[in-house]
């Protein structure tokens, strides 16, 4: 009851400028001397599939497609990885585009489970880090992209969490969101990616 409260009530603060020409700031603002400050993902420090240190900095200047999982993950993880490999091969080439997907589960998620997992997508950093660490902040930083995560024994795999795939710009905002077990939201939310770079296009 818990997790589908908290999914909707971050749900309510994204749908309403879904559909804008230029893609929304999406989350709550932060009010900073009378002004709105768009909402931004927190700093993060983790470790990658090839045992190398990644934090926010590595993704200065970078669109940042993200999501949360686990290699275990009996349900959703596997569509959603699907479809997170679907944009890693459409946008491989671009530079401006790079993927992050948090493990909530870095007891099992090991760098070695990591880098199996990596080998069997055939993927590799830094554009798509597959990143481990400490839980209780992996878990943290769920909420800041969108994202529900609630350790319940009796769901599969022992935790319960949402599949989102989101879309960060180049200053830690995110702009877009997607369900990523949804083929059709994902096509949409490729073609938000689009949108997203010809902003830096125009700018």
């Amino acid at each position: 009851m818990r997790f589908t409260f908290l999914l909707f009530s971050l749900l309510t603060l994204c749908i309403s400028c879904k559909d804008s020409d230029k893609l929304p700031f999406l989350g709550v603002p932060e009010i900073v001397d009378g002004k709105e400050i768009p909402h931004t993902v927190g700093d993060f420090s983790f470790v990658n599939q090839d045992s190398q240190q990644v934090n926010q900095n590595d993704y200065q200047d970078q669109i940042q497609i993200a999501d949360f999982f686990f290699t275990t993950c009996p349900t959703i993880c596997p569509t959603v990885m699907s479809n997170m490999l679907k944009i890693y091969d459409k946008y491989q080439d671009n530079e401006d585009i790079r993927l992050v997907s948090f493990s909530l589960d870095p007891k099992k998620d090991t760098v070695a489970a990591l880098k199996q997992y990596a080998d069997n997508l055939e993927i590799s950093s830094p554009k798509w880090n597959l990143l481990t660490g400490e839980k209780k902040k992996l878990h943290g930083m769920a909420a800041d992209y969108f994202n529900i995560v609630v350790e319940d024994e009796e769901a599969p795999g022992g935790i319960n969490h949402s599949g989102k795939i989101i879309l960060v710009d180049k200053k830690g905002r995110v702009r877009a969101y997607a369900e990523g077990t949804d083929e059709n939201e994902v096509e949409k939310f490729m073609e938000d990616i689009e949108k997203l770079l010809k902003e830096y296009e125009v700018n």
